[in-house]
């Protein structure tokens, strides 16, 4: 007979300070970067939403996730439109927000509503009874057999670069078209 399932307990009532902060400046970032009319504005709320983003990471335990969002939304990302704002006509606006589209704003209140009701399923972080510890002959596998099969050291690494190649792969022709579309934007054929 197998043992009855737990639910893992609502993470609304586990939610920190610190975590509450970061995700209200992280939705007020993402509205004011929405609403801004003045584009300058808008890229510059931006890096700090990617910022947020990234130390909402951190707080979360994906040190690899937060440098990745650091690295490429708040740097290269806010980098890239700040030179195109550079080379580009800047119109000067006397309203400094726009006006909201109220069916827009309804669907997307609902799907964040949404959203937030599914939180009470996430599981806390570092428990026992997460997904990812749900099967422990896969999880103690990674862990064992990692350094056997892969030679590389650090377990996070060699999943990302042998057993997730393709992903890997994927994620940087991405980071290098960035580079090529950042190369076409300052109208050079090297990095120097």
């Amino acid at each position: 007979m197998t043992a009855p399932l737990t639910l893992p307990s609502p993470v609304l009532a586990e939610i920190t300070a610190i975590e509450a902060t970061l995700l209200v400046f992280v939705v007020v970032t993402a509205i004011v970067t929405a609403l801004a009319r003045d584009v300058l504005a808008a890229v510059i709320v931006f890096g700090a939403y990617s910022l947020g983003m990234a130390a909402l990471y951190t707080f979360y335990r994906a040190p690899d996730v937060a440098m990745t969002e650091a690295a490429i939304s708040a740097g290269v990302t806010t980098i890239l439109l700040l030179l195109t704002l550079a080379k580009t006509t800047r119109i000067d606006h006397e309203v400094a927000f726009e006006s909201v589209n109220w069916p827009a704003a309804t669907a997307v209140g609902l799907l964040f509503a949404g959203m937030l009701l599914t939180m009470t399923e996430i599981p806390a972080i570092g428990d026992p009874d997460a997904p990812a510890w749900s099967n422990p002959d896969v999880t103690q596998w990674y862990i064992a057999e990692t350094y056997a099969e892969t030679g590389v050291e650090n377990a996070v690494m060699a999943v990302l670069a042998a057993f997730r190649g393709f992903d890997t792969f994927g994620e940087a022709v991405v980071v290098f078209a960035a580079g090529i579309a950042a190369m076409i934007v300052l109208h050079r054929e090297v990095f120097a």
